[in-house]
């Protein structure tokens, strides 16, 4: 099942969408909003479901269906939970400036809560009051969508609390990184608000690719319409999406509508760190992984963060190279101060 969310209020009007994503159907008398679906969703999704396999058998059924018209899935959201279930990615943070990675890193996984109370819109422009020094990064990621989740929820039965899936593109400022950790109490100004997908999914829509609680699929990566990165989000994968819900609930329960983040997505090459997609690698989800990879092997980080004007696009397609989730497409706009 594809579910969305119109802009309409604070929360959005809640459509199901069809498997083409060319047409949705209001689903307000069933649920107004996404959140009221996950709330409910033990009888809400079984009427969700009767209408989406109606949408997708009956051709005249519905109107027409325009990403842009989406905020995401859920504009604001009562958590916002990533971690960093890619490794490899944090070998290389810590490896481009010289620092050994515990070894307790493979076992018990990194994780940060985010602002959930103001995401983009997946069309919506990216604008900072300042761009110069900031270091203006994206960050492809995979997210899912849980129910209520006992606390101390074992890894083995946090899956069934999984009920859909999404892209993420977590906005990073990685000038004001290091100052903030410095501090010892995390992320806060350096991580602003983050932007999903149009469309979110039940795992079933999936098929094969999602096995194992991960989703065995390129995540495609494109700044200014060229390729940046293809990484096989499935591959890498030290922690599933499971292990991350068990560790986020550790000491405390999750609300319906918890939002839980990979990370960013990221493969290695034969062992070590990988390659741009022009130099024969499946390149990067975001900009400062490539710039480690210059400064591990020149010295030095060459290529640019974002600037005012960059596009991204970030998307999945299936087994037969249909879009799964839609996609999101961002610019970065000229400082508020310059317009």
């Amino acid at each position: 099942m594809k579910l969305a969310s119109l802009k309409h209020g604070r929360d959005g009007k809640l459509v199901v969408v069809s498997r083409d994503l060319t047409r949705m159907v209001v689903a307000n008398e069933i649920s107004p909003t996404l959140q009221h679906a996950i709330d409910n969703w033990k009888s809400a999704s079984v009427k969700l479901y009767e209408l989406y396999e109606k949408l997708n058998q009956e051709p005249f059924v519905g109107e027409v269906f325009y990403p842009h018209l989406c905020a995401s899935p859920l504009p604001r959201a009562y958590q916002w939970a990533d971690g960093s279930a890619y490794v490899n990615h944090v070998e290389l943070v810590r490896r481009a400036r010289g620092a050994e990675m515990p070894e307790s890193f493979w076992h018990d996984p990194l994780m940060y809560q985010g602002g959930s109370d103001s995401f983009l819109s997946p069309y919506e422009a990216i604008t900072m009051p300042q761009i110069e020094g900031w270091g203006l990064d994206f960050e492809a990621e995979i997210a899912v969508i849980t129910d209520d989740v006992p606390m101390s929820v074992k890894p083995q039965d946090a899956a069934s609390h999984i009920k859909l899936l999404m892209l993420v593109n977590d906005v990073s400022l990685r000038g004001l990184i290091p100052g903030e950790l410095a501090k010892g109490f995390g992320f806060f100004q350096s991580k602003p608000s983050s932007a999903f997908s149009p469309v979110c999914v039940t795992p079933d829509e999936l098929d094969v690719a999602w096995r194992d609680n991960k989703v065995h699929l390129p995540l495609l990566s494109y700044l200014n319409d060229e390729l940046f990165g293809k990484p096989n989000a499935g591959r890498d994968m030290t922690f599933d999406f499971a292990q991350l819900i068990a560790h986020a609930a550790k000491t405390r329960p999750l609300c319906a509508g918890s939002i839980i983040g990979s990370g960013t997505v990221s493969n290695k090459l034969d062992g070590g760190p990988g390659k741009p997609v022009a130099a024969g690698g499946v390149g990067f989800s975001c900009i400062a992984e490539i710039r480690m990879i210059e400064t591990i092997y020149s010295g030095n980080a060459e290529t640019p963060f974002m600037q005012a004007g960059d596009r991204i696009r970030i998307e999945m397609l299936d087994q037969h190279k249909q879009n799964i989730f839609g996609a999101i497409e961002q610019q970065v706009d000229a400082p508020k101060h310059a317009l």
